[in-house]
């Protein structure tokens, strides 16, 4: 198992310098307009001077992403419920009472089956072997005894002979008696016939159970008359779900007490003499604690049950929103966070702990965390509105062997949408320009004809892409302590020893990193350049997420390079918007796309 460290618990280590975007190139790529910075990842206040990057801003300058955060100002870390105890993945698996906990369906088993018992005669009863009957008789013939019915299912009635009773009902057992005495009698004898009680029958109740045993009842009783005998299932390893009726060696039904006790649902089987009930061993369970009208031990369906039977089962109160959960994954604690919608498509666990919970109406933030956190970390954080990154930043624990805490940063979703809004503008304006371009000849003409082709093609494929939002929060060892937004993911990634190179290269390649390697060594590991490839624009997009000039800034490991492709035209305005447009995707996108 990895090691895993807490952000906070040590400094991070500083990386080695990274030159900055030399400022001409940067304002060739973005023509100085503050819109279009947000294609690197940077949240730019409007006090921007349009003629600032912010790789060269100062941080006391304007061009910080965002202004100091007063600690004494800062909110509490987690919404409302935590005010009672923490969340269970922001310290060891919920422990408030789990001790006290007891299964659902327990309180099914406190004797009130067990002294139900009817000794009264059920008028839809039929007549079984073994029954008693009492049979009297007076005026020409005197009888009064009370009568066994034999195996043959008759009743055997003196100077008369055998009377077959067997399945009548109690109204029906008098008129046949009654029949069979005018066979004999033809006259002045009355007749009397009641049946006394049925049969008890014997049943056996093992497996799980706190009496395991032999219970006698009536063939009337349900399986729940006979559980309850035995003291009920075991709370410690007994199955309320798993529970089987057998008869002759063989399995008759089974039956799943969470149906009783939710619909009413319950095996029609009639009992009978030397039937068997058997509990057998709890299966996978987890512990259900929070705003719940019933904190209680829920037994899961089978091995891959997701949250939505649980939320069915124990029913959350209604201001309910969101369900933390800790257990283990991979043999390492595993603690998560989720709003309850999410919940319902989760995999719960054997012993996993679901702690129901309610945050007040705009007062918490759904924040995520990916990369090198490993197995047992939250990928999700409720966290109160207004938490700075550094605060939340000691709560996430990462995999101290593979992560690189030096190159953190920040996907969000607010700036993923401006970047594909700023790429959109900018496709729209090089449409208008291609359209609009004039000809002062009819070759020129026909040359414009085949570039509006061309940027038709290419404008339909870049509206495609997805912008992946990126925030640059870490620089020189620091990171920027930003107010988190909500759906925001904290980015931790792994260490890397490759460069990838991609673009306009002859094949694109994944190359170990060295140190004693160039930019040009790179290239060459590629396959060298296309005869398209703009050999002056090749990109560097750091781990951090930090877009540099790959020939100005080096490479390190983990880069990712891009080499650009170059346009050939006469109409510089639409080489100034082609250009715009693919530093733009290929910053929002990592990706390069052809005209």
């Amino acid at each position: 198992m990895t090691n895993r460290l807490f952000f906070g618990f040590r400094p991070f280590e500083p990386p080695r310098p990274r030159p900055a975007l030399p400022l001409a190139l940067f304002s060739a790529i973005f023509m100085f307009d503050a819109g279009h910075l947000l294609a690197q990842g940077l949240e730019t206040p409007s006090s921007l001077a349009p003629t600032t990057p912010p790789s060269l801003a100062s941080p006391a300058s304007p061009g910080r992403s965002e202004p100091p955060v007063d600690p004494a100002a800062r909110p509490e870390l987690f919404p409302s419920p935590a005010r009672d105890y923490p969340p269970a993945w922001a310290h060891s698996p919920f422990d408030g009472s789990l001790k006290n906990l007891r299964p659902f369906g327990s309180n099914l088993f406190t004797g009130k089956f067990a002294t139900s018992y009817f000794d009264n005669l059920n008028q839809e009863y039929r007549i079984t072997p073994g029954d008693r009957v009492a049979v009297r008789l007076w005026g020409a013939k005197s009888f009064d005894e009370i009568l066994p019915v034999d195996q043959q299912g008759n009743l055997f009635l003196p100077e008369v002979g055998p009377v077959h009773v067997q399945g009548l009902t109690q109204d029906q057992l008098t008129a046949a008696v009654k029949r069979q005495l005018a066979t004999v009698f033809t006259g002045n004898v009355d007749v009397y016939v009641n049946l006394l009680t049925a049969q008890p029958v014997a049943v056996y109740v093992t497996g799980f159970v706190n009496k395991p045993g032999r219970y006698a009842g009536g063939v009337t009783e349900s399986p729940l008359y006979y559980l309850d005998q035995a003291g009920g299932v075991n709370n410690l390893k007994g199955s309320y779900r798993r529970l089987e009726i057998r008869r002759g060696g063989r399995a008759l039904a089974s039956m799943d007490l969470y149906g009783f006790i939710l619909n009413g649902d319950l095996p029609g089987v009639r009992m009978e003499d030397g039937d068997v009930i058997v509990v057998r061993q709890k299966g996978p369970s987890v512990a259900a604690v929070g705003r719940l009208p019933e904190p209680a031990l829920y037994e899961l369906a089978g091995d891959r049950t997701k949250g939505e039977l649980l939320v069915r089962l124990a029913s959350p109160l209604n201001s309910v929103t969101h369900a933390s959960i800790s257990g283990v994954r991979n043999r390492a604690p595993y603690r998560a966070h989720l709003t309850l919608d999410a919940f319902r498509d989760f995999v719960l666990q054997d012993n996993d702990t679901v702690e129901f919970q309610a945050a007040g109406v705009g007062e918490a933030i759904m924040v995520n965390v990916a990369g090198a956190v490993g197995d047992g970390a939250s990928a999700h954080h409720l966290v109160r509105k207004g938490v700075t990154l550094r605060s939340l930043l000691p709560y996430v624990a990462v995999d101290e062997a593979t992560a690189d805490h030096a190159s953190l940063y920040l996907r969000r979703p607010r700036v993923a949408e401006e970047q594909k809004k700023a790429i959109e503008d900018a496709l729209r304006r090089l449409e208008q320009s291609v359209l609009t371009a004039t000809s002062s000849s009819a070759e020129e003409a026909g040359i414009r004809v085949r570039e509006a082709e061309l940027v038709s093609n290419f404008v339909q494929r870049a509206s495609t892409v997805q912008p992946n939002g990126i925030v640059v929060v870490s620089r020189k060892g620091e990171v920027a302590d930003l107010i988190l937004e909500d759906g925001d993911t904290i980015v931790i990634p792994q260490k890397s020893g490759v460069v990838l190179v991609s673009g306009e290269v002859i094949m694109p390649n994944s190359l170990a990193w060295a140190a004693n390697m160039s930019l040009k060594d790179y290239i060459a590991g590629a396959g060298g350049y296309t005869d398209r490839a703009d050999r002056g624009n090749i990109l560097a997009i750091k781990p951090s997420g930090e877009v540099v000039s790959a020939r100005s800034a080096g490479v390190g490991p983990g880069d990712r390079l891009l080499v650009l492709p170059a346009y050939d035209t006469k109409n510089m305005q639409l080489v100034k918007d082609i250009t715009q447009v693919l530093y733009q995707i290929a910053v929002a996108t990592g990706v390069v796309l052809r005209l």
